[in-house]
């Protein structure tokens, strides 16, 4: 058989380690930015790690400029005001700081601040060579600072934005959305309250699990998908339980990064349910991954168990795919993971849109067993 021509890319540079935050300026420097703009969410704003980071801003003479306007998923409008504030402050590169909701809205400002009028954000969604449509000369640089470790945001070419007219997630995608640098400082996930740092975690295991299992080709991605769940697994309880356990909150910001790199070879059906469920009941992503998990791997069965019996044996995990799904099972718990849609939140839905959401995502296209609007309607009633 002849092998798959793919397109491969890996990530930018990372800073990683306690106490880098203190590093920003230089990088922010080494990036060509002497004007940014810090990009962060409203509760983050007010916390002492953004006024440390804003304080080494203007240490190093570059200001202390913010925009918080980060809604949990974002949509055109947060980006509108954060492009408004970027021109009004005559900035020059963005600074995402915070979870995949921050870094994703950063790098929508960066993208469209110095784009012709003419051009939407949405003409440049994930589709095709669609990003060709965009003037790469125009994207601003971007500095990226996570400050919890599920989203992956740090290292990936795209932003997911939420079309608030019709409550659809969308994947705005560009090569140039790559961070120039990225710091991973784990000292700065210490003060993550406990179910944030349960609901990220997890969505880093689901990244690395839905690359994993994947039915494409990229040998690289399922080799870093592997690691990364070997990671999840030993650590995440214990940054759950102990919180300020920097070698384990090293290790999850690691997994995080590395389930970004590895879902370049597909995501599946959890993220095609949770995608359109966050859209309409504005559920945390990785919390509705969380919820989800169990279900979708019952559902992957016929296609991935092979596959999952030997990811156990390489986490050492007894029982091959039942083994792997306790595990799972028990992981939940642990984290106080909601049992099923329902607890989380999701009353009386209205299934045929999402289904018809979740068959448009293009996470559905990775998934082990193909989807359909029979069978998608039937797993979202399994979630519930």
């Amino acid at each position: 058989m002849t092998l798959p021509p793919m397109n491969w890319s890996y990530p930018t540079s990372v800073k990683f380690g306690a106490g880098r935050i203190a590093e920003l300026p230089q990088h922010v420097r080494a990036s060509g930015i002497r004007a940014p703009l810090l990009v962060t969410d409203r509760a983050l704003a007010a916390l002492p790690i953004t006024a440390q980071a804003l304080d080494a801003l203007d240490a190093g003479g570059l200001g202390r400029a913010v925009f918080s306007g980060v809604d949990a998923n974002p949509t055109e409008d947060n980006m509108k005001a954060g492009i408004e504030t970027y021109r009004a402050g005559g900035h020059d590169g963005v600074i995402g700081f915070g979870g995949g909701s921050a870094l994703d809205l950063a790098k929508m400002i960066a993208l469209m601040a110095g784009q012709p009028a003419a051009l939407s954000v949405w003409d440049l969604e994930d589709v095709g060579d669609w990003w060709t449509r965009a003037d790469a000369a125009a994207i601003a640089p971007i500095v990226a600072v996570p400050t919890t470790a599920g989203t992956g945001s740090e290292v990936g070419r795209a932003g997911v934005l939420t079309d608030a007219t019709t409550h659809r997630k969308k994947i705005i995608f560009h090569p140039g959305l790559m961070p120039a640098v990225t710091i991973c400082d784990p000292a700065l996930t210490v003060g993550m309250p406990p179910a944030i740092t349960a609901g990220t975690g997890m969505d880093a295991l689901a990244h690395c699990l839905e690359a994993y299992c994947s039915p494409h080709y990229h040998p690289m991605s399922q080799g870093i998908a592997l690691e990364g769940m070997r990671l999840v697994f030993e650590n995440l309880a214990r940054a759950y339980a102990t919180p300020e356990d920097l070698t384990a909150r090293g290790h999850m910001m690691s997994a995080a990064a590395m389930g970004a790199v590895a879902f370049q070879k597909g995501l599946g059906a959890i993220h095609a349910l949770s995608h359109p469920l966050g859209a309409v009941y504005n559920t945390h992503h990785g919390t509705t991954n969380a919820v989800v998990m169990p279900m979708v791997l019952d559902f992957n069965r016929p296609a991935i168990e092979d596959r999952l019996a030997r990811a156990a044996a390489y986490l050492d995990i007894s029982d091959g795919f039942d083994g792997f799904r306790a595990a799972v099972m028990d992981l939940r718990e642990m984290l106080s993971i909601p049992a099923d849609l329902t607890a989380l939140g999701v009353t009386d839905p209205d299934l045929e849109t999402l289904t018809a959401m979740a068959l448009e995502d293009p996470s559905c296209g990775g998934n082990p067993v193909a989807m359909t609007a029979e069978n998608t309607r039937a797993l979202f009633e399994t979630c519930l």
